[in-house]
């Protein structure tokens, strides 16, 4: 079986696989798991009640992150017990939701008190989905080049999809980034009451934050996406020689045509031998020559 074949199988696997496994990143909850020991903060509460005030009492109750969620791009879910003052809905795997908010557009001017590290983070938050689909329309664009290219043999068309898969791999990962930088903002910096910095010393204690399956598949796909990109163009050159060695080889069965030296008859008349010019050729009926009559 020919280099390229094998290659360009690998890649188109590896593309189809990169291609899957953001999708399901995108559109699902579980990038990031928060456990939020409700039972643990009750008891505290209850054995300290010097501490206990109405207030916090009231925020255990009500507020969402005194619960158990989990955190994606779009939506915030509980698989546990759910907040009595958050509009919910089933997601499509069947968990209660609450969509995040991206003040897109901001018809309420809900974002007028932000701090400049709470704009920075919302900026990156919408930056990070603007990449995700941007990269999406990138292999887009690569599946078009990429069928064009097998389809015609052509290792320029092969090339152009590695250097679109290269830069959807970019994307993404750059979107990666920006979602990482959105997690250290929304822990280290003032960004709102519902993040980190300020949370209550007791929630602090009893919640612990871990990165769950969505997250290993986006950047599982971030990879695969880069790897087809390399086989592309290792698919690329192997094409390219392989149509090098067809051109040589058709070469080889290309004969040599040489002029033939023929004789000519007229009336049983043997013509002499070759010339350095060939000989008139006259025809019946013909105004010149020795035979016009």
């Amino acid at each position: 079986m020919p280099c390229s074949a094998i290659t360009l199988s690998l890649a188109t696997i590896a593309s189809i696989i990169a291609v899957a496994l953001l999708a399901i990143a995108f559109a699902t909850d579980n990038w990031v798991y928060i456990e939020v020991k409700r039972s643990n903060i009750q008891d505290y509460l209850s054995s300290n009640p010097n501490v206990q005030n109405e207030a916090l009492v009231d925020s255990v109750n009500t507020k969402y992150y005194y619960y158990t969620r989990t955190k994606g791009l779009f939506r915030i879910c509980f698989p546990k017990e759910r907040p009595p003052t958050v509009k919910t809905y089933l997601s499509p795997v069947e968990t209660h939701c609450t969509n995040i908010n991206y003040f897109i557009p901001d018809e309420n001017n809900e974002t007028k008190d932000f701090t400049d590290d709470a704009w920075t983070r919302l900026h990156m938050g919408r930056s990070t989905i603007a990449l995700f689909i941007l990269s999406f329309l990138t292999v887009l664009a690569a599946f078009f080049t990429g069928v064009t290219g097998c389809w015609r043999r052509s290792p320029s068309n092969i090339t152009a999809t590695a250097i679109l898969m290269l830069l959807a791999c970019l994307l993404s990962a750059g979107a990666m980034g920006l979602w990482h930088a959105v997690e250290f903002y929304e822990k280290e910096k003032v960004v709102g009451e519902e993040y980190y910095q300020q949370w209550n010393s007791i929630l602090q204690e009893y919640t612990t934050t871990s990165y769950d399956w969505s997250f290993v598949l986006a950047w599982l796909g971030v990879m695969f996406s880069l790897c087809s990109s390399f086989l592309f163009v290792f698919g690329a050159c192997c094409l390219g020689s392989e149509k090098e060695r067809e051109q040589l080889n058709n070469v080889q069965y290309i004969m040599p045509v040489y002029p033939q030296k023929q004789q000519y008859a007229y009336a049983g008349y043997a013509v002499p031998p070759p010339q350095a010019y060939p000989a008139p050729y006259y025809t019946t009926g013909s105004t010149y020559g020795p035979y016009n009559y």
